[in-house]
């Protein structure tokens, strides 16, 4: 049975390998990016985010995160699924986690930034009501995509 845990730094390894999988198939790993892999519970978890992984018994399949982002907004990052669990909803599972978690923490926008070659994962943001803004702010030289999710204020 799949469940989606809170990030445990026993993980970090996996949560490594799972990212740099997906970003050096389509080469989109950046020296920015590397920082977060090697160090979430600094980059991300102290600075007022958090990170979620996917685990197949005592197996991690998967990963997302939510990086506190400029007021209220909370940026989607680092969601990535084992390619041995493709087209299993995991994605989706790990999408409504964090959706779950922005609500919790009160946000009124989630943004993020992705890269026109991740069709798949364009394709589950639209289906749960992102929508393309301008790029803007991207910490990233290969984000050529971002998205926003405006959260009702009765969600919360």
């Amino acid at each position: 049975m799949i469940e989606i845990i809170a990030y445990r730094s026993e993980y970090q390894r996996d949560f490594k390998r799972l990212n740099l999988e997906w970003l050096d198939k389509y080469r989109l790993t950046e020296s920015h990016g590397l920082q977060m892999l090697d160090e979430p519970q600094a980059a991300v978890i102290e600075k007022g985010g958090c990170i979620f992984l996917a685990m197949d018994g005592e197996r991690v399949i998967g990963t997302a995160g939510l990086l506190k982002g400029p007021g209220e907004a909370y940026e989607l990052s680092k969601m990535a699924v084992a390619p041995s669990h493709h087209g299993r909803g995991l994605g989706r599972m790990l999408l409504e986690r964090c959706l779950e978690e922005a609500k919790r923490l009160k946000s009124k926008k989630i943004f993020l930034f992705s890269n026109l070659r991740l069709a798949a994962a364009l394709k589950l943001y639209e289906k749960y009501g992102f929508r393309y803004v301008p790029v803007t702010g991207a910490p990233f030289a290969t984000a050529d995509v971002k998205m926003e999710l405006s959260l009702p204020e009765n969600c919360k």
